[in-house]
């Protein structure tokens, strides 16, 4: 296989982020610093050099991949697929609300990659939505040179398509931190005929 590297960037702040409210499939704005932090990244992020740039097709993520695209040279695709956990009944709510609402469910769903928001996803579906874009662009790229493919997506997303990637086990998926806004995770594969991915950046951003 020839799809050597994935660079999976998280879109730039949006005024959910800003009010601390939980977003999911709500389709946020990106604010002037989120459009600030996206065009500072973007220069490094084309430095990877991707032949393709896909993007969640929630603004939040597909405005930003703009802003990288711009720099990159490349168009953007959206795919629904790498929306964001659809997060039911806490979206638009902050985590205090979902605390009064639901209590202890935010702890259950940090600490439980199969247990999902009522009316939402959990982790686990979230990467099995995601992950046939990984397998299709591995036989799109099967004879090419290796490549590289950017994703411009969500912290939800990347996180949990990256646990699933690595073959981590459900219980270990709690130990993937959160991703800050514009801040990206690069998997990379040892060899053009090597299936098993490797993480060789976690929430890797530009000051």
């Amino acid at each position: 296989m020839t799809l050597r590297r994935l660079v999976l960037v998280r879109h730039g702040q949006t005024d959910y982020n800003a009010e601390g409210r939980m977003q999911g499939h709500l389709d946020s704005e990106l604010t002037a610093r989120g459009v600030a932090q996206v065009r500072r990244a973007a220069p490094a992020l084309a430095g990877f050099k991707p032949v393709r740039l896909i993007s969640s097709d929630l603004s939040r993520a597909a405005r930003s991949a703009e802003e990288i695209g711009l720099v990159c040279g490349l168009p953007v695709k959206l795919d629904a697929r790498l929306r964001e956990t659809h997060l039911g009944d806490w979206q638009g709510l902050t985590p205090e609300q979902v605390e009064e609402g639901w209590p202890g469910g935010l702890a259950t769903w940090r600490a439980d990659p199969s247990w999902a928001p009522p009316g939402g996803e959990s982790r686990v579906q979230v990467a099995a939505r995601a992950r046939p874009l990984v397998e299709e662009l591995d036989r799109e790229f099967a004879d090419d040179p290796p490549s590289t493919v950017l994703l411009c997506a969500h912290g939800g997303l990347i996180t949990a398509l990256s646990c699933a990637l690595l073959n981590l086990e459900l219980p270990s998926w709690t130990a993937m931190g959160g991703l800050g806004n514009a801040s990206w995770v690069t998997l990379r594969r040892r060899s053009e005929s090597g299936t098993r991915w490797r993480l060789t950046g976690f929430n890797v951003g530009v000051l």
